[in-house]
């Protein structure tokens, strides 16, 4: 695992983040990881379009879909 440093941090960030670590039972250094991993692991929008465009490249016509939605009126 990489060590990573952040400078310049400003005070009153510091401090927030120093009392919602301590809120959370965890040192400085736990909350910050869990932060930045958490953010790792949300996607961006362009991320998520990118997937989103992937997954829908289903190849249905027209006719394709009228039909399943004549069988799902059928069905009723």
């Amino acid at each position: 695992m990489t060590a990573l440093t952040i400078r310049d941090v400003p005070d009153a960030a510091l401090a927030i983040l120093k009392a919602r670590a301590a809120r959370m039972g965890k040192s400085l250094q736990a909350y910050a990881l869990d932060v930045l991993v958490g953010e790792a692991a949300r996607p961006t929008l362009a991320e998520a379009a990118v997937r989103a465009e992937a997954e829908a490249g289903a190849s249905l016509s027209t006719s394709d879909v009228l039909s399943a939605i004549d069988d799902a009126r059928a069905g009723r």
